[in-house]
């Protein structure tokens, strides 16, 4: 059960309600962390702004998702990880990588494992990386400018993954098929 109400888009603040109807426009629907996320318009509005500038990245959808499920899997947020594997099924991923990276390993997929590997030493080191890390990450053919898009990814993880610990939204019915929770 959540902490916090699940807001619609008529009974949302009204301060929130903009940016809740963009969201519907951008995904089709209004997911139950945002609903939640929505009883502060400041951070509604941080999240679904920066969300949208990380859709702008170099990355594809796939690595996008996958950089979303390493985050969602290290900060153990199931409502994340269960979205985001969602989203990634759809953007066309392997099912075997996606089960990988649910499991906390890395997916056979060679761009892929890069990209899990680096993002996962990006957030376990809270972003001190090191030098042997980052040249491992370029040298699979990712560029510095992408290595720094991985923060903006790491930041909107953040902000969903923190939200979800403390509201304890409940899983959208699309969401359920890939119900996750953590080992521990």
């Amino acid at each position: 059960m959540s902490k916090f109400e699940v807001y619609t888009l008529e009974n949302a603040p009204e301060a929130s309600k903009p940016i809740l109807e963009k969201l519907k426009a951008n995904v089709g629907t209004v997911p139950n962390l945002a609903a939640t996320m929505s009883e502060s318009p400041i951070l509604i509005n941080g999240f679904v702004t920066l969300r949208g500038i990380w859709q702008t990245s170099s990355f594809s959808d796939v690595e996008r998702e996958t950089i979303a499920t390493v985050n969602a899997v290290i900060n153990k947020c199931d409502y994340c990880v269960a979205i985001h594997s969602t989203f990634a099924l759809k953007g066309g991923m392997d099912p075997k990588d996606l089960q990988l990276i649910r499991g906390g390993k890395l997916p056979s997929n060679p761009r892929l494992k890069a990209l899990s590997q680096f993002t996962g030493k990006m957030m376990a080191a809270r972003g001190e990386v090191s030098e042997t890390d980052l040249e491992e990450f370029l040298s699979a053919g990712f560029t510095k400018a992408q290595a720094l898009e991985v923060v903006v990814g790491a930041a909107v993880s953040v902000l969903a993954n923190f939200a979800n610990h403390l509201t304890e939204a409940p899983l959208d019915e699309f969401i359920k098929p890939q119900l996750w929770k953590t080992a521990d």
